[in-house]
């Protein structure tokens, strides 16, 4: 006899497994409660400061917020995962929200970022405005213009586009242009001092190789630090604060280092991750 009870039982079942298939290896820098394993530095203040509560999360979402600005007055601000990577695929689920904060340059709105290969939080110093990294640019429609996401721009960094030596600071990707307060899924392969990635909706929107430290657009550093000409292998996540009220409800990463060494065994990962839904 048909017991329709157990078969959806089972049915569910295997969902269940095949779910916990596709999401196995995968760690979530941002847990939904707190910020335990995050550090924020903001600029014109010292390492570890929260600056006006700018980085919160308030229903199960990380906010950041600028109602406790007077002005904004040049203080952008970066929130860092505790721990470094160097092979990884890392996902953000994000949307602009709200108007942008008094005193907020006008490149700045609807602006953010996910910064890879990022210095040391502690080696900041407090005037410091962005960390020596790699940026992969975040940035919302304004309901009139074209506007690229998931673009790179290059502070303290430099890049190669197409084997050439990328001499500007932002070089815009061929996504399609995300308006209004939605929701939207970033995807960045990092491989090392390699390759790089960025990509949205299963496309490759803008690829580059060897990431290093070298050029501007990064102010009061540690001359110490930046390293010119040093190639790029990993380092640290983080998440900008420019302005504009942003929101990240999911930062996930699927660590590639235990690949790294294997091309037949990392080509085969990275293609079933991208396959995924």
């Amino acid at each position: 006899m048909f017991n329709k009870s157990l078969f959806n039982f089972l049915v569910l079942f295997a969902l269940t497994l095949s779910s916990c298939s596709a999401q196995k290896g995968w760690i979530n820098l941002f847990n939904g409660k707190d910020l335990n394993d995050w550090t924020v530095k903001i600029a014109k203040h010292e390492v570890g400061e929260n600056y006006a509560n700018t980085f919160r999360v308030e229903d199960g979402v990380m906010k950041v917020r600028y109602d406790g600005y007077e002005d904004f007055n040049f203080q952008y601000g970066h929130i860092h995962y505790n721990k470094p990577f160097s092979y990884y695929l890392l996902k953000i689920e994000y949307r602009f929200v709200g108007e942008q904060a008094k005193g907020g340059e006008g490149w700045a709105t609807r602006n953010s970022g996910a910064m890879l290969h990022g210095q040391d939080p502690k080696t900041m110093l407090k005037d410091q405005d962005f960390p020596i990294s790699v940026e992969a640019q975040l940035l919302g429609g304004n309901g009139t213009d074209l506007r690229h996401t998931s673009n790179v721009c290059t502070p303290g960094t430099t890049v190669f586009l197409d084997d050439k030596l990328y001499k500007g600071h932002c070089f815009e990707s061929k996504s399609k242009t995300y308006a209004g307060d939605q929701w939207v899924t970033a995807e960045f392969l990092v491989l090392g001092d390699s390759l790089i990635q960025h990509i949205l909706d299963k496309e490759v929107v803008l690829q580059y190789t060897k990431p290093q430290i070298g050029g501007g657009s990064v102010i009061n550093f540690d001359p110490k630090v930046k390293e010119d000409g040093k190639r790029l292998t990993g380092g640290y996540i983080s998440l900008q604060s420019e302005s504009h009220p942003v929101e990240f409800r999911k930062v996930a990463l699927f660590d590639l280092a235990p690949y790294a060494n294997d091309k037949v065994k990392l080509e085969k990962m990275i293609t079933k991750l991208k396959a995924e839904k």
